[in-house]
């Protein structure tokens, strides 16, 4: 196994076009696991931790640019405030060392149905920043994912950066695992609101083979809620949406939990996040007593 390891980003982007099978690694959480465990045995690895560029953020025309090297814990604690779905997510990563560790670009290019991070990007719209010799290109997060465990990168292409507007309202994230830490989810769960477009960003996750948005449940929330006079919700309404979500999974049985349980789940954790972020919304407001 070769082993690479560049000073500079220019220097990894001429590395991976000079070594397209090349296995970026950075927190190693993901893939030290699975060399570790003989799951898969790289021809080259290409080790991005010199890069400091990658571990830092930015905002740039109004959006936060959070590289993709940046530890989740760094994520919690210096963007939590800005990015509260995606930190809430952050949180339930693995244990405090993993969170050490891991990075927002590790799980992407893991691409895994049951990344923790991906629902709260496609329920608030990021963008991934991905570059190559050839340059820069930016792909929707709902866009990035292309099957299990696999992502729209082309071989010579790395994730530079992640590209999202702090958020305008409340967000929520919910996750159900067969214990509270340190487990892959059985399915996830984020929600957005977005009051300054009158709009819902949902994200699902651990429930298709790749995270993916209930978009009839979005358009039915976003056209349905009170926005103008923020008042209780109509359990109704609350129900319907929670259906609507469930009907946009397209679940599997396997070791950690059925189809049928994975949908009922998700019904439930749409539900309650709903009822959290719409009471966060009416918040202070006499019309929401």
């Amino acid at each position: 196994m070769d082993f690479l390891r560049p000073a500079t980003w220019r220097e990894a982007l001429e590395a991976k076009a000079a070594h397209p099978d090349a296995t970026p690694i950075a927190g190693g959480t993901d893939v030290m696991v699975e060399i570790n465990f003989d799951h898969r045995r790289p021809s080259t690895l290409l080790d991005l931790n010199r890069i400091d560029e990658l571990a830092s953020w930015s905002e740039v025309d109004g959006r936060l640019r959070i590289g993709a090297g940046l530890p989740y814990t760094r994520l919690i604690n210096e963007l939590g405030d800005r990015v509260p779905g995606l930190a809430i997510a952050s949180r339930t990563v693995g244990s405090p060392q993993i969170r050490n560790r891991g990075t927002l670009g590790g799980n992407l290019g893991s691409a895994s149905p049951a990344g923790d991070g991906h629902p709260p990007l496609l329920a608030s719209g990021a963008e991934i920043e991905v570059e190559s010799v050839r340059g820069v290109r930016m792909i929707p997060a709902e866009e990035f994912f292309t099957g299990v465990k696999r992502n729209a990168l082309s071989d010579d292409e790395l994730i530079a950066a992640v590209h999202i507007a702090p958020a305008t309202g409340p967000q929520q994230f919910s996750k159900v695992g067969t214990r509270n830490a340190m487990v892959i989810a059985v399915c996830t769960f984020a929600v957005a609101l977005h009051p300054d477009m009158q709009r819902v960003g949902t994200g699902l996750g651990s429930a298709a083979p790749t995270p993916r948005r209930a978009r009839e449940a979005e358009e039915f929330l976003g056209a349905e809620l009170p926005w103008q006079s923020p008042r209780p919700l109509e359990e109704s309404l609350v129900h319907r949406f929670g259906e609507l979500v469930a009907a946009a999974a397209s679940p599997i049985d396997d070791v950690r939990g059925t189809a049928d349980y994975r949908r009922h789940a998700l019904a439930v954790m749409a539900r309650r996040t709903l009822t959290w972020v719409w009471n966060d919304h009416c918040s202070g407001r006499q019309e929401c007593a």
